[in-house]
């Protein structure tokens, strides 16, 4: 499951890249992402409504409860709205691959922040991993670097 979600995130990157880069298609990261919102919509509450069970009525009860859950409800979406504009916008402004190293780059550092703050323990394969990313990510902007 984990290589397949790569894959599409990659595949969702590099044809994201190409609509955004494409002199055939006049796309930018608003249009973008007003035709793909919709679409994550459908498919993401699907998948919620049947894997949560009664996920509709838990959510009516919390904010019946405490309303303050809405606003952090419309306080999430709008900061999803955000970064999936800024993802767009750093696909146009750099490219696919660059989207995807920083993605794992930001994975290393919420586990550093991760085990910084809350102290959570990490495995040496772990380490072995999150080093590999670093080493990773240091040598692809080493690579862009002597590119220019």
């Amino acid at each position: 499951m984990c290589v397949a979600a790569t894959a599409a995130r990659a595949l969702k990157s590099v044809l994201q890249g190409i609509l955004l880069s494409s002199e055939g298609e006049k796309l930018n990261s608003m249009n973008l992402l007003l035709y793909m919102a919709p679409i994550a919509v459908v498919f993401l509450l699907s998948a919620t409504l049947i894997m949560e069970k009664n996920v509709v009525g838990i959510t009516i009860a919390l904010a019946r409860d405490d309303f303050r859950i809405v606003w952090y409800l419309l306080f999430n979406s709008a900061l999803a709205y955000f970064v999936n504009l800024t993802n767009l916008l750093v696909t146009k402004h750099t490219s696919a691959l660059t989207l995807q190293v920083l993605g794992n780059a930001k994975g290393a550092v919420a586990v550093v922040v991760s085990i910084l703050i809350f102290k959570n323990p990490v495995s040496m394969t772990g380490m072995l991993g999150y080093s590999l990313t670093v080493c990773g990510v240091i040598l692809y902007s080493e690579a862009k670097k002597r590119s220019k």
